[in-house]
C-alpha cells in the first residue's frame, strides 16, 4: 500500500487507515484479528483507535492483537481523549483529565508510547493553551511520538496550529486532524481543510463512506445485519438516508456500473485523492468488509468521474467562502 507524510512532518502512514470505532462490542475479537492481520498483510499501517471506543475495550484488544499477531514496530496507532460520559460535560480538554487518559490508554494498549495522540473534540471551558500543553508535555515525555486534534471547526484548527508553531522547538506542532469527510459530508471544505493545507496539518476522513450509505446497501431496505439496523447505531446513519444521500448514491453506483467496480470503492477512492487528505480511516466491521475497501488501492478514478460526482454532490458555499466581489 502507498505510504504519505502525515502532515508537514517525516511520519509516513499506510494510505488507508483501520478504525476500531465497533471493536470490543459490534466487533469480536476473532474478526478484529482477521482485520487487522489482512490490514498490515495489505501494507496498512495506521491504526485509528480511543478510549472510549467500546468504553476502552478496543483499545484492550488492540492491544492484545499488537501484543501477539501483529508486530507493533509495523503498526502506527493513533488513540484519542478527551470524550466523556457526562451528559453535563462531553468533552473534558483540561491537562489533567488528558494526562490521566492518555496513561490509561497506554495501559490498555500494552504499549510505552502512541505514534498520534488526538484530542478528541474541542473543549469550549478549558483554556485552549491548556488543552495543548497537554500535548506537548505527551510529546516531550515519550508517551506520544506525534499530536493532532479531531473535530475542531476551522477557526480552533487554525487558532490551535497558529498556537503552536509560534514556539518551535517547545511546543509540538499539530501532524493532523481527524474530521468526518466523505461524498455525503464535505462540510470540512469551507475552512478546515484549507486552514490544514495551509498550515501542513494532513486530514485523516472519518467515515468516508458516509456511515456505510455510500456503499449502496440502503438504496432499497436497511439489511438486518447493517448499522442501519443497530439499536445504538440506527440513529448515527439516519440522518444519511435523505432524498439529497439518495441523488448522490445513485451517481457513484453509475460511476462504478461503468468503471466495473463496486460503489464503496468508487466512493473510498473518491475521498483518498482530494487535496490535503493523508488517509481515510475505514470503519469496518468484519473482514470481509475491509478486504473490499482495501482492493481500492489499484484504483484511481479518470478525471471525468471525479468532475461529475464533485457537480453531483457539491455543498453550497456562498459568503464569505467565495470571493465577495463576485456577489
Amino acid at each position: 500500500m502507498e505510504q504519505r507524510h502525515l502532515g508537514r512532518t517525516g511520519l509516513r502512514v499506510s494510505r488507508i487507515g483501520l478504525g476500531t470505532l465497533t471493536w470490543g462490542r459490534d466487533t469480536d475479537e476473532h474478526d478484529a484479528a482477521d482485520m487487522l492481520k489482512a490490514f498490515w498483510e495489505a501494507g496498512g499501517s495506521l491504526v485509528d483507535t480511543a478510549d472510549v471506543y467500546g468504553d476502552g475495550e478496543a483499545e484492550y484488544l488492540l492491544g492484545r492483537l499488537m501484543d501477539g499477531l501483529v508486530p507493533r514496530r509495523d503498526l502506527v496507532v493513533s488513540t484519542k481523549a478527551g470524550s466523556v460520559p457526562d451528559p453535563d460535560r462531553r468533552f473534558d480538554g483540561s491537562r489533567g483529565h488528558l494526562l490521566a487518559a492518555l496513561d490509561a490508554s497506554l495501559a490498555r494498549l500494552g504499549t510505552e508510547y502512541v505514534d498520534v495522540w488526538h484530542i478528541h473534540a474541542y473543549d469550549p471551558d478549558t483554556p485552549l493553551e491548556e488543552t495543548l500543553q497537554a500535548l506537548d508535555l505527551a510529546v516531550s515525555s515519550g508517551r506520544a511520538r506525534y499530536a493532532g486534534v479531531s473535530n475542531f471547526c476551522g477557526w480552533q484548527l487554525a487558532k490551535a496550529a497558529t498556537w503552536q508553531l509560534a514556539a518551535p522547538g517547545t511546543r509540538t506542532r499539530l501532524a493532523s486532524t481527524q474530521m468526518e469527510y466523505s461524498l455525503l459530508q464535505r462540510g470540512v471544505e469551507r475552512e478546515v481543510l484549507p486552514a490544514a493545507r495551509d498550515l501542513g496539518i494532513g486530514l485523516l476522513p472519518s467515515s468516508p463512506l458516509g456511515r456505510g450509505v455510500l456503499t449502496g446497501k440502503y438504496r432499497h431496505s436497511t439489511p438486518a445485519d447493517s448499522r442501519g439496523a443497530s439499536e445504538h447505531l440506527a440513529p448515527f446513519v439516519e440522518p444519511y438516508l435523505d432524498d439529497t444521500a439518495t441523488r448522490i448514491v445513485d451517481a457513484v453506483t453509475t460511476a462504478a456500473d461503468g468503471l466495473a467496480v463496486s460503489p464503496l470503492q468508487v466512493a473510498l477512492a473518491w475521498v483518498r485523492d482530494r487535496p490535503g487528505v493523508t488517509a481515510p480511516i475505514v470503519g469496518a466491521r468484519t473482514a470481509q468488509q475491509l478486504t473490499a475497501a482495501l482492493s481500492v488501492e489499484a484504483l484511481s478514478l479518470p478525471d471525468e468521474i471525479c468532475r461529475a460526482l464533485d457537480d453531483v454532490s457539491a455543498p453550497v458555499h456562498r459568503y464569505p467562502d467565495h470571493d465577495w466581489s463576485t456577489l
